[in-house]
């Protein structure tokens, strides 16, 4: 992008954060009970996603499905709109006079990872009370002690029970995801979107809107299978850190991790993949359509 208002590239990327939330939050619903459950020493509870989201539907019907969702609709509009604002921004700065629209992953690289550091620090907090709403419902025993109301109240809860640092619990794990995953997300969809285009020159003014969501929804949920492909091990870390009510857990991803493996093996470090694929591509192609359309609208120039 090039020629535009700091403000409108903040504002693009929290349209972003909807979409993504709204196509995607039922499917991360799932993927945090399979790592919550499954993950445990007493073994598989769920079968698979399918059979999770079977159970929550019988059991609570829609409505649990988006469980959490309230925290994520907040901490996704201001993750989304300071991640590809920073992105956006930082790139500029970095690859200077823009060359024939070409990807530069020496500006690339650096910029998403940066937006994912800086964006870590916000989406920990919401995130723990998300994963906690997420991971109770009528579907497993949950100790009525443990149960909260809505996103409010666990996160007072949370404070009271282990301080305001309780609230950044999974911070370190938060931090790895994000940073190497949107230098990931990103990469990919930068050059997925630069080659499609190269291919599709040419084509007719009067198809070149349907083009530009086409690309867009292709490198996008190119650009989110490859995000999650990635950094799997590490959310699934982070969840079981976040969701863990002892006090003394560690926190530590990689000492989660290799506890996980030596249990459950490298299958046990992809818990939920399956569900965190499918929902992937959707949720990260309504975003970057999301995203470029806003940015249009708003008059943000892209290269190409």
């Amino acid at each position: 992008m090039e020629g535009s208002s700091g403000y409108k590239d903040y504002v693009a990327g929290l349209m972003a954060g909807v979409a993504t939330v709204i196509t995607g939050h039922p499917f991360d619903t799932v993927k945090v009970k399979l790592q919550r459950y499954n993950t445990e020493a007493g073994g598989v509870k769920y079968k698979n996603g399918l059979h999770c989201a079977t159970r929550i539907l019988q059991t609570e019907g829609v409505k649990g499905l988006y469980r959490g969702a309230t925290s994520s609709f907040i901490g996704m509009a201001f993750e989304s709109s300071l991640s590809f604002g920073i992105y956006s921004q930082t790139k500029r700065f970095l690859q200077g006079e823009i060359d024939g629209g070409k990807p530069q992953p020496h500006a690339i690289v650096p910029s998403a990872a940066f937006g994912g550091a800086i964006i870590s620090f916000i989406l920990c907090p919401s995130e723990l009370v998300k994963c906690r709403m997420q991971v109770q419902g009528t579907d497993f025993m949950v100790a009525k002690s443990t149960r909260f109301s809505g996103p409010r109240e666990c996160a007072l809860k949370t404070v009271q029970q282990e301080g305001l640092t309780g609230m950044f619990r999974g911070g370190l794990a938060t931090l790895l995801r994000e940073s190497v995953g949107n230098a990931v997300f990103f990469s990919t969809y930068e050059y997925a979107r630069y080659f499609m285009h190269l291919q599709l020159k040419g084509a007719s003014s009067e198809s070149t809107q349907l083009i530009d969501v086409g690309v867009g929804l292709m490198s996008g949920g190119l650009g989110g299978i490859a995000f999650w492909s990635a950094v799997l091990p590490l959310d699934v870390a982070k969840t079981i850190i976040q969701t863990t009510p002892e006090k003394n857990h560690s926190r530590n991803p990689f000492s989660v991790l290799n506890l996980i493996y030596r249990r459950s093996g490298l299958r046990g470090c992809y818990t939920g993949l399956g569900p965190t694929l499918v929902r992937a591509f959707p949720a990260n192609a309504a975003a970057i359509v999301a995203w470029e359309l806003s940015a249009k609208l708003l008059g943000i120039r892209r290269d190409q």
